[in-house]
């Protein structure tokens, strides 16, 4: 088993409990042969939610007995000082022994960041880890960091934002130069605050490909790769976003329901409807990774179903693969050597 990639799995700290991030497990063992997984949570609970899984699958998953679990209204302090045992916890605790290369979580977004930072550390040159996230764009896919964890940054943590995200973008998505933008009121150069111009200056004397700000209104349009912002702005947009994707489906099926004719012109569109739901369909993007760590943890929705946790534990193999904390520090480092050359 040296050679398989094993991950750690918090199985009990999301809203809907273990059993859809215990039926991701079973199916990414089933299509994953070289995967492993170490299953933290509830062992009975476990073991009877495992009981079918193949004899091949089964002998590639581990199951670790952890007596607590997070809730989701948790204090972050609070989870790090009084659950030493639960999930959440053991499973970090994972990463950082070197038994597990990355960690799968659903729980409260606050006290995995929390564990995962006393636990792991921050990378060497890296003052804040960051949460990023892919949401749909035209042409494929922005990803934007951070999405909730830092309220407040300066502009040297906006920068190191930038290098970690042109790295992860880089590796998963096989971008060569991605762009990166900074979320601003406006695209012109006086517009923001004194830590985003700061910020814009830096970028633009570094190597990476800086291509300016973006307002809310261009996160869709394609027009960067990354897009950088503090935690508080960046979570405001992604809720945002959230938001108005179930306002909108919620409207188009009330429209479509208003009477025979519009019911009819529904089925008509139906395929188009279904197409446009399957693109947009936000399991496709679950799994916000905690960059800026000495290890890979990948923070799941709450509320994600089977599908969107393969989704997630798919993203941590990936990042697995490509390298991604060593690639950041490399990246980092360059970047640092550059900006302070005479």
């Amino acid at each position: 088993m040296r050679d398989l990639l094993t991950i750690s799995v918090d199985a009990m700290s999301g809203d809907r409990g273990a059993s859809p991030a215990v039926d991701a497990v079973c199916a990414m063992l089933t299509e994953a042969p070289g995967l492993r997984v170490l299953l933290f949570g509830d062992e009975g609970q476990l073991n009877s939610l495992l009981s079918d899984l193949p004899a091949d699958a089964a002998a590639r998953v581990e199951l670790r007995h952890a007596p607590d679990v997070v809730a989701m209204d948790e204090a972050p302090r609070d989870a790090v000082r009084r659950k030493k045992s639960s999930s959440m916890r053991l499973a970090i605790d994972a990463v950082k022994a070197g038994e597990a290369q990355a960690c799968v979580s659903a729980g409260n977004t606050g006290a995995l960041m929390a564990i995962a930072r006393f636990a792991l550390k921050t990378l060497p040159g890296i003052s804040r880890p960051a949460i990023i996230s892919a949401v749909p764009a035209r042409g494929g896919r922005t990803c934007m960091l951070d999405l909730g964890a830092n309220a407040d940054c300066n502009a040297r943590q906006l920068f190191e934002f930038a290098v970690m995200g042109t790295v992860v973008v880089s590796d998963i998505y096989a971008i060569e130069r991605p762009r990166v933008a900074l979320l601003n009121i406006g695209e012109e150069q006086i517009k923001g605050t004194d830590a985003i111009r700061e910020a814009a200056a830096q970028l633009e004397s570094s190597s990476l490909n800086y291509v300016g700000f973006v307002e809310g209104n261009d996160i869709f349009s394609g027009a960067a790769d990354v897009i950088v912002s503090d935690g508080f702005t960046g979570n405001v947009a992604l809720k945002t976003m959230e938001g108005l994707a179930r306002f909108v489906a919620l409207q188009t099926r009330r429209r479509f329901r208003k009477n025979w004719a519009s019911r009819l012109a529904g089925l008509a569109a139906l395929p188009v409807l279904r197409s446009l739901q399957a693109s947009l369909d936000p399991r496709r993007y679950n799994g916000a990774s905690l960059v800026g760590l000495n290890g890979i943890v990948i923070k799941s929705h709450g509320s994600a179903d089977s599908v969107a946790w393969q989704t997630a534990i798919r993203s941590a193999m990936l990042e697995v693969d490509k390298g991604v904390p060593v690639q950041i520090s490399r990246l980092l480092e360059t970047q640092l050597t550059e900006t302070q050359a005479p």
